[in-house]
């Protein structure tokens, strides 16, 4: 017959509660009987613990006192022996064992310590050795000074005391005490050994009981096993007949709640995607028209330069008209490291590396840095790079520098220790950043500000990412030293925490060369202003004016009437650059487009170096010198240009001097000068 439903609601009650708590009934007591079984066998076996380690006790104290028995015999017999033969090595002898005997004494009062019994005895033997001792101490000190006569008495007065009886009658007491004990122990030891014994048959026995059991259980586990499958086949097959329309719908449902889900991250992503391209898009922009204004902007700083620098030549002598002309030329120079801020944030600025000192670099940058962080910081400078020399761009190293610097001086508030170190390094591979196992000259500037917290160490590096307030901070300045170190193979790490400070280490290889390290500063004329609490980039050298301005003749002596081509759009540019070149003494033949270069060339063969523009209409300057027949590619070319971009990464520039506008008639002659004299062997 089969089972229904119905059946199951009919059956017992009781019938249900037993068969549901059977199964917990059987395992409560087995588990019941396996812990009485652990305790009873944990207490025999404490208790034959016990047992040994009293039988271990009684046979220590008995053999320590047997061998003070032993050691008080043979001192005795050595003491007989020194009496007689008076011989100080048996005298010696006899100290042994009599101090050997005192520490087994010893021993014995420390292994009987708590036993109420055996103290007692252990004390009196104490008293009656130390006595014994005193009498033989005295014999020995009558035999150590000849007295062998007054010894040998002594020494048979000695033999009859009552001393050494009592001692050997306080041993034997103290052995005999524990040879009963150790009769008791031994039974002790045998009882707990069959408690224990037992307890191993019981274990066989429960362990068999138990097998049997267990299979039992499982049998009968089985049994209601197989009940409860045939009553939830039942059950199940007329609930899912009720639930198949509602996990449809279930169903139905999840998979439009997901594909909502779904098309609302898409639309968030996409929005997020939009947002992006948006900025990227307004930053291109913004980049581009900065670097366009910057370059439009040093063309008239360069006029305004060459012309402040040809009218204070010409001013000899006039001291009001110089100083009016070196405030002019002041406020230039302000403009040109503002024009240097717009091309950085741009990413137009040139990467020139060249051989540098660091320790020099640092020193030179002291002044500007005691002028840039207020007389409130005290600059600390820890120079250790020793010989070792760094390829790197120095405006941008310089930079990076004073940009850390003015971070640390915020951070401080204005007031603190800011410290400048430099040390060599050697790094294993990827221990900083990406940066291959090798050696580095470590810059780093450590400031005792109010630190970093995880969160914005973790974002220091993003790009416009800043914790200062608004109109303080543009957020680009660890962007761009982040850039400006990786370009250079090295790597950046940040050390800080809060209230801690903060440590911002440069890795930059080592470079191995014959070269000379450049230890000029390009800050030399840019210290002499007081800059603004928000620092601005300053110039480099081939735009600032010298200290001091000799006569032009003596600076800038005339090049024997050498033949230059001068190419450049910008009419006023190409004016005053060529009244600068005439200044210098160079034969001038002018280019107004980049595409008359070439015939210019055919007609003034004489020509020996050419100075061009870079940006210019229809072909830049290195597509114009590109372009040029083979037979003019021996002559030496120098750009001049307020907006190279990254020409480092530009093979037209490869073998070509860069100059920077604006720049002075010094910088001009001596880009000309290295021009030449580096193609000197193909002319």
């Amino acid at each position: 017959m089969a089972f229904t439903l119905s059946d199951e609601q009919e059956a017992p009650f009781w019938r249900r509660k037993i068969d549901r708590a059977m199964p917990f009934f059987i395992g409560s007591a087995l588990i019941v009987a396996m812990m009485a079984l652990l305790y009873f066998a944990s207490m025999a076996s404490r208790y034959q613990s016990d047992a040994l380690q009293q039988q271990q006790r009684s046979y220590e104290v008995a053999a320590v006192a047997r061998r003070l028995d032993s050691l008080i015999a043979k001192a005795e017999s050595s003491l007989a022996r020194y009496v007689i033969s008076m011989d100080k090595d048996i005298g010696r002898q006899y100290q042994d064992q009599w101090a050997k005997a005192g520490k087994e004494l010893a021993t014995l009062r420390r292994e009987t310590r708590h036993d109420p019994v055996q103290q007692p005895l252990i004390q009196q033997l104490g008293q009656a050795y130390h006595q014994r001792g005193a009498t033989l101490s005295e014999i020995a000190l009558r035999t150590t000074y000849d007295q062998k006569s007054a010894s040998l008495g002594k020494f048979y007065e000695a033999s009859r005391a009552d001393s050494l009886t009592r001692i050997n009658a306080l041993l034997e007491q103290v052995i005999r005490t524990e040879n009963d004990r150790l009769r008791r122990y031994n039974r002790n030891v045998a009882i707990a050994g069959n408690s224990v014994q037992q307890m191993d048959n019981t274990y066989r026995m429960v362990g068999i009981i138990l097998i049997m059991m267990i299979l039992l259980l499982i049998w009968f586990a089985r049994t209601i096993i197989h009940e409860r499958r045939q009553e939830q086949r039942i059950i199940d097959d007329e609930y899912f007949r009720a639930l198949k329309l509602e996990a449809a719908v279930a169903d139905r449902t999840t998979e439009l709640q997901l594909a909502y889900a779904k098309l609302q991250r898409e639309t968030e992503e996409r929005a997020r995607a939009e947002q992006s391209l948006r900025q990227a898009q307004k930053m291109e922009a913004v980049g581009q028209l900065t670097g366009g204004i910057a370059h439009d902007f040093n063309n008239m700083l360069a006029i305004v330069v060459g012309g402040l620098e040809l009218a204070k030549l010409r001013a000899k002598g006039q001291d009001e008209v110089i100083r009016h002309i070196n405030n002019a030329m002041e406020g230039a120079n302000r403009a040109t490291a503002l024009t240097r801020r717009l091309l950085a944030f741009a990413r137009a600025e040139p990467n020139l590396p060249a051989v540098l000192d660091p320790d020099d670099l640092i020193r030179d940058m002291k002044e500007l840095l005691d002028r840039s962080i207020g007389d409130q910081i005290k600059v600390q400078l820890d120079l250790s790079a020793g010989d070792w020399t760094i390829h790197a761009d120095q405006h941008q190293l310089e930079n990076a520098l004073l940009n850390l610097a003015v971070n640390g001086r915020d951070a401080m508030e204005g007031r603190g220790l800011l410290l400048l170190r430099t040390r060599q390094e050697r790094l294993r591979a990827g221990e900083i950043e990406k940066c291959p196992a090798g050696e580095y000259v470590c810059l780093s500037v450590t400031d005792d500000g109010c630190g970093m917290t995880p969160e914005v160490l973790e974002r220091a590096f993003d790009p416009f990412f800043t914790t200062k307030a608004l109109g303080k901070g543009t957020g680009l300045g660890l962007s761009q030293i982040f850039g400006f170190v990786g370009q250079a193979g090295g790597g950046i790490r940040i050390l800080s925490k809060p209230a801690m400070g903060t440590e911002v280490q440069l890795y930059l290889p080592r470079h191995r060369s014959r070269a000379t390290a450049e230890r000029k500063s390009t800050y030399t004329a840019v210290s002499k202003a007081v800059l603004p609490p928000q620092f601005s980039p300053p110039a480099r050298d081939d735009t600032l004016p010298p200290a001091k301005e000799p006569s032009a003749s003596s600076v800038y002596p005339p090049r024997a009437g050498r033949h230059i081509l001068l190419v450049e759009d910008d009419p006023r540019v190409l004016a005053q650059t060529r009244s600068a070149l005439i200044e210098l003494g160079y034969q001038v033949v002018s280019c107004d487009h980049p595409a008359k270069a070439e015939a210019l060339l055919r007609d003034n063969s004489n020509i020996e170096i050419i100075l061009s523009d870079v940006l210019m209409p229809d072909m830049s300057g290195p597509e114009m010198v590109a372009a040029l027949p083979s037979e003019y590619r021996g002559i030496p070319v120098v750009f001049a240009t307020g907006y190279a971009g990254d020409v480092t990464d530009n093979s037209m520039f490869a073998g070509h001097s860069i100059l920077r506008k604006p720049y002075t008639l010094k910088a001009l002659e001596q880009k000309l000068i290295e021009a030449l004299a580096a193609s000197a062997p193909s002319l």
